[in-house]
């Protein structure tokens, strides 16, 4: 019985291969299609060609401009005069330093949290329930809106030790 079974079900399977004309057909024994000819590199051109998805969306296209040269020295002069500004160095490569650290130390932390099974999915949906209730709470309403960046300001304020 099982044998007969699987015979009919042997039988109703089909192998489906696609037609290619004669022309196309190789000596190989193959059900794939041949890939189409090779487009020679000296076609292509420096100037921007459009895509499909360029032709859809012409807005995203970009051109480079060849005024991009960043003059470094004078970047370095810039950061030297503000280096030799600073007052206490000692204290900001001390911060420095344990922003580095506490970089490294967080970079670990979320490998070892995103290690353990389900805890991922469970912070997303932690973080996507926080960003509704922020959205709700301080966004969605004109009034909210003006509390939350009252709120930046005086947060601004006292950073900047000017409160």
């Amino acid at each position: 019985m099982a044998a007969a079974a699987a015979s009919a079900s042997m039988s109703a399977t089909a192998v489906l291969i696609p037609c290619v004309p004669a022309a196309v057909r190789t000596t190989r024994c193959s059900a794939l299609l041949p890939l189409p000819p090779r487009v020679s590199t000296s076609s292509f051109s420096s100037s921007v060609k459009l895509t499909p998805e360029s032709r859809r969306f012409p807005f995203l296209q970009t051109k480079a401009t060849e005024d991009t040269s960043v003059d470094t020295g004078e970047l370095f002069d810039d950061l030297k005069e503000k280096w030799d500004k600073v007052e206490n160095k000692t204290t900001v490569l001390l911060y420095g330093g344990g922003a580095i650290v506490a970089v490294w130390l967080s970079s670990i932390l979320v490998g070892a949290i995103n290690s353990v099974p389900l805890l991922p999915k469970i912070m997303e949906l932690v973080g996507l329930g926080y960003s509704g209730w922020f959205v709700y709470r301080y966004l969605l309403f004109k009034s909210s809106r003006k509390e939350l960046a009252t709120d930046i300001e005086a947060l601004k304020k006292k950073i900047a030790g000017t409160e």
